[in-house]
């Protein structure tokens, strides 16, 4: 609290004093009291005056100093009125009784929603779990009467079991270190089965996939890790060009491992390369594809975030897109809460 702001909220009692010393002299010098004696009780009266006022703004600001360090060292800040301690002047105390009672209502109102959000996304979970049944029913049909007609329905399929994962994934994203595990895998095995799980989707696409030196293990979750590949190919699928190819790649970096996913699609624009992993962000390509979200890549950053790896992006138009994804080497990943 500034001085000068404190002086002004005293501005009625300086005045009021002021006024009352004005009043005293005209008395005093209507009694005939000697100007002396006036001039020595006015002087007492203003010394008395500022060293009030200055004790009351040491007082007042060494309070708020200490409500202000309450504050900011405190993580939930929504709790600083139940963390604070009763006031002793009465107008502090009517403050704090209104503080409490709005953080108690807003507390109530924040427990409210955690509540719902929880019920509903649990039940976006169930429901997931529940539409994947017929979705494995109708693709064993499918394998067991293979026509030209059923191995379009097979791509379908494909891109119903990739949107109902994206929403599994998004509702459990929040939470990954509840459901997670970490350990060696073989990086290969994720990506045959990334390829095995999109086969229709490139098959009917036109995809040449290539594996390259891939032979590393690296320490993640091998779920998780693998609908964030998942993402990646379908994105190249999405915006794949003539010839479309998709290489994947690996290499050893002083710590750590890093998988690079390249396509010979029609590339990003340097204008919204930034931009890619931003969510609702489709960009250019997504204006021409009128299926893009903005959701895909910007759940994979955020799930690499939780993960302790990291996702980056090159790309030039027309010449196609590397997405490149690094795991920390060794036996022990940070997951974000």
């Amino acid at each position: 609290m500034r001085y000068r702001d404190f002086l002004k909220d005293q501005f009625i009692c300086i005045i009021t004093h002021i006024i009352s010393m004005i009043c005293c002299v005209v008395f005093l010098f209507s009694v005939n009291i000697y100007e002396g004696i006036i001039g020595i009780l006015i002087t007492a009266w203003v010394l008395i005056l500022i060293f009030y006022i200055n004790i009351h703004y040491y007082f007042r600001n060494r309070y708020f100093k200490k409500l202000l360090f309450q504050l900011n060292n405190l993580d939930k800040k929504y709790l600083f009125a139940e963390l604070m301690d009763v006031p002793e002047q009465a107008e502090d105390r009517i403050v704090y009784d209104i503080l409490k009672t709005t953080s108690k209502s807003m507390i109530e109102q924040i427990s409210l929603s955690k509540r719902e959000r929880k019920e509903y996304k649990e039940y976006i979970e169930q429901w997931i779990h529940d539409v994947k049944t017929p979705i494995a029913a109708i693709r064993l049909l499918c394998e067991n009467n293979k026509t030209d007609l059923t191995r379009k329905l097979m791509v379908e399929l494909e891109k119903i079991s990739h949107f109902t994962d994206q929403a599994l994934y998004y509702a459990r994203s929040e939470n990954v270190e509840k459901d997670y595990l970490i350990k060696e895998v073989a990086l290969s095995d994720i990506i045959h089965a990334a390829i095995a799980e999109n086969k229709q989707l490139l098959i009917q696409n036109h995809i040449s996939v290539h594996i390259k030196n891939c032979q590393y293990s690296i320490y993640t979750d091998e779920k998780w890790i693998g609908f964030i590949i998942n993402q990646i190919i379908t994105n190249a699928v999405k915006y794949s060009g003539k010839e479309p190819s998709l290489t994947f790649y690996a290499y050893a970096e002083q710590s750590s491992i890093s998988l690079c996913i390249s396509d010979n699609g029609v590339g990003i624009s340097e204008n919204d390369l930034p931009r890619i992993f931003d969510k609702g962000f489709t960009g250019e390509n997504g204006r021409n594809v009128k299926c893009s979200t903005g959701i895909g890549l910007y759940l994979c950053k955020r799930l690499c975030t939780k993960l302790g790896i990291s996702i980056t992006a090159q790309s030039k138009p027309g010449k196609g897109t590397t997405m490149k994804v690094s795991f920390p080497k060794g036996d022990f990943v940070k997951v974000q809460e």
